[in-house]
């Protein structure tokens, strides 16, 4: 083999590791387009759904590359799926995203685990609340967006919290276009049951949680494997499903803080989840 042959193909082969390493290991943060349709809207919604922040930074601590990509999204509300911030640690981060939306769109916050088992818990509820984002635990806020009406509910769990997910049931409304934030993906089908048994229907559920697995080869292992809460090789962790008349999107969330150097994310980037919600096309 000749000299610059060699030379071009060593050369290739170090472009094509580096493009498998980046997209195998890379953080960069990805925005990921869902689009459905409901026979409830006459013009299109859409939705910016942030889930699993941890408290971490995109663009630097004034929050500027998430924001400059949700701005372009040209949102009509924003909504927080849980685990905006770790467990431990600060809040500063998630709170200015959370603040600089807020100026903008119309929010809603939904918590998770790591929110519930922090010391501050409660104080971080109010600090939410203060920037004037409601803070949605078995309760709802109607919004109208586009002229669309729309019912925005969510619980923290479903099992630890019974009468906040009985509530959210109850409360599902057939005149609204009705989304549920419901931060862990595996409770789903319970869910749609409870709801079925109050003769309700959640259009869109929003979830996080899974981290989309974490470790995911394409094609093979598609949701990853492992997920909290639902072990090794789990059943969902990222993507759109749909079961009877309910849609629900679970992202695979934003969190990349310095921990994962030793749990790294493997063709698993973070993502900003855009929900586009359609009228129905008459038949």
């Amino acid at each position: 083999m000749k000299k610059k042959t060699k030379i071009k193909l060593i050369i290739l082969s170090a472009l094509v590791l580096l493009n498998l390493t980046m997209n195998a290991f890379g953080n960069a943060l990805q925005i990921e387009h869902y689009s459905l349709a409901s026979d409830k809207l006459t013009e299109p919604v859409c939705i910016v759904f942030i889930s699993d922040l941890h408290n971490c930074t995109y663009g630097g601590s004034d929050q500027s590359g998430i924001w400059e990509k949700i701005q372009a999204e040209e949102p009509d509300l924003v909504l927080f799926g849980g685990d905006m911030v770790d467990q431990y640690g600060g809040t500063a981060h998630a709170l200015r995203l959370m603040e600089m939306t807020k100026e903008t769109y119309p929010c809603a916050y939904t918590s998770g685990n790591h929110e519930v088992d922090r010391e501050d818990t409660e104080e971080f509820y109010d600090e939410v609340e203060t920037l004037g984002i409601p803070v949605l635990h078995g309760n709802e806020m109607d919004v109208t967006v586009n002229g669309q009406a729309l019912r925005i509910s969510g619980f923290i769990h479903a099992y630890e919290n019974p009468d906040q997910f009985e509530s959210c049931c109850q409360s599902l409304d057939d005149d609204r276009y009705n989304v549920l934030l419901v931060h862990q993906p595996e409770q789903f089908e319970s869910t749609i049951a409870k709801c079925t048994k109050h003769g309700t229907e959640a259009d869109l559920v929003l979830s996080g949680h899974a981290h989309g697995g974490q470790w995911r080869i394409p094609k093979l292992l598609e949701h990853g494997l492992f997920a909290p809460d639902q072990g090794i090789f789990p059943e969902f962790t990222g993507g759109q499903r749909t079961e009877g008349g309910t849609v629900q999107i679970t992202s695979r969330g934003l969190a990349k803080p310095f921990r994962m150097l030793l749990i790294p994310r493997i063709f698993n980037r973070p993502e900003l989840s855009v929900v586009e919600i359609l009228p129905n096309e008459p038949t």
